[in-house]
């Protein structure tokens, strides 16, 4: 079992930056894919940075704005999005995978006002 609690969503105006954190009960040295998605309202799921393997895995859109990072040593897994937009706005959601078990955190809902 593992737990994911996102935190560092929040409201900010257009062009501004916030930084996601997701924090694992696992060591994250031990999960092979860990990562980000998002939901937008009325919108599908959709995978926005993830951590698969020795591969780093962006949306195509948001490679120039969205970083993934990662503390190994405090099983955390970081967002840093830039230059936000209003279409950023939505549910981001921590997403791990444990041998052939997906994990979800609770989500952190991110707005951005135009």
């Amino acid at each position: 079992q593992v737990q994911l609690v996102e935190s560092g969503g929040g409201l900010v105006q257009a062009g501004g930056s916030l930084r996601l954190s997701c924090v694992s009960s696992r060591s994250i040295f031990a999960i092979n894919v860990i990562g980000w998605y998002r939901q937008a309202p009325g919108k599908q799921l959709e995978m926005v940075a993830i951590f698969s393997g020795d591969s780093t895995n962006y949306a195509e859109a948001l490679r120039d704005r969205f970083t993934i990072s990662k503390d190994i040593s405090k099983s955390t897994v970081f967002l840093q999005m830039n230059r936000l937009k209003p279409e950023d706005t939505a549910v981001y959601y921590c997403h791990a995978k444990v041998q052939w078990t997906d994990f979800w955190g609770q989500g952190t809902q991110v707005t951005v006002s135009s």
